[in-house]
């Protein structure tokens, strides 16, 4: 009951916006090249569910191993960046600043390296969403109470051990809370590599089909694309999600 009453807000707002916007095109009468109906969106989908369910299986696929990459990558060079006050130092900043490379200029690169398809997707996909990760790994395992460290220190305790059954636990909820950014983001990374690295066909992902419906004047069809990408990206953000809340009930 509970979570119905916290779905409803949205939920009513979502089709409120859509009903709107499906009158602003009719009364207004705007081309449907330039913005189409809601209506005409669901009927693309309709139309084209076979193909674009395929689409959507490689953009999810791309996304999805991108982020589990991201996720390995991130807590390794996380906890390694925050066991050293040297490497924090030097380090971090580093990783901010590759933060910021457009993703668009280095794609054309994972195409060299990676080739044509879903492998260049997933890395775009790992690229943009390992940071987020890997900042937060490192203020998860920074935290850690000295108290209990030096508790720890006291009984003998390796720092292996120290960072498996102490820092990484209490890292825990900064880390799902880093998946959680980066599963949308991995949508996006995985979108972009495909409208470089992308092919296109009867199994075309996400991205191409984009492209390809632009060079058609089907926006429809692009805003049929989209929505199936936001659908990705929620479905990735309640996955991480549910497994942060699994994760942290083993802990308590």
């Amino acid at each position: 009951m509970r979570v119905v009453r916290s779905l409803w807000p949205p939920l009513a707002l979502v089709a409120a916006l859509l009903l709107a916007w499906e009158l602003l095109v009719r009364v207004v009468q705007i081309r449907s090249f330039l913005l189409p109906a809601p209506s005409a969106v669901l009927l693309a989908l309709v139309d084209h569910a076979d193909s674009l369910s395929r689409s959507l299986g490689l953009t999810a696929l791309a996304a999805v191993g991108g982020l589990a990459v991201a996720a390995i990558v991130g807590t390794v060079v996380g906890s390694i960046v925050a066991s050293s006050r040297l490497l924090y130092r030097g380090a971090y900043p580093i990783a901010t600043l590759l933060q910021m490379v457009p993703l668009v200029a280095i794609a054309p690169l994972l195409v060299i390296w990676f080739g044509y398809g879903v492998k260049s997707a997933l890395a775009s996909a790992a690229i943009v969403s390992v940071f987020p990760i890997i900042a937060n790994t490192v203020d998860g395992l920074r935290s850690t109470d000295p108290n209990l460290r030096e508790l720890f220190r006291l009984y003998g305790a390796s720092r292996a051990t120290t960072w498996w059954k102490l820092a990484l636990p209490w890292a825990v909820p900064n880390i799902v809370t880093g998946m959680r950014i980066a599963s949308g983001l991995a949508v996006i990374g995985a979108i972009v590599g495909e409208f470089v690295s992308g092919y296109a066909g009867a199994d075309a992902p996400l991205g191409v089909v984009v492209l390809s419906s632009l060079r058609e004047a089907r926006t429809d069809l692009v805003f049929a694309a989209v929505a199936l990408g936001a659908v990705v990206g929620f479905a990735l953000f309640g996955a991480v999600s549910a497994f942060g809340w699994l994760l942290m009930r083993g802990r308590s």
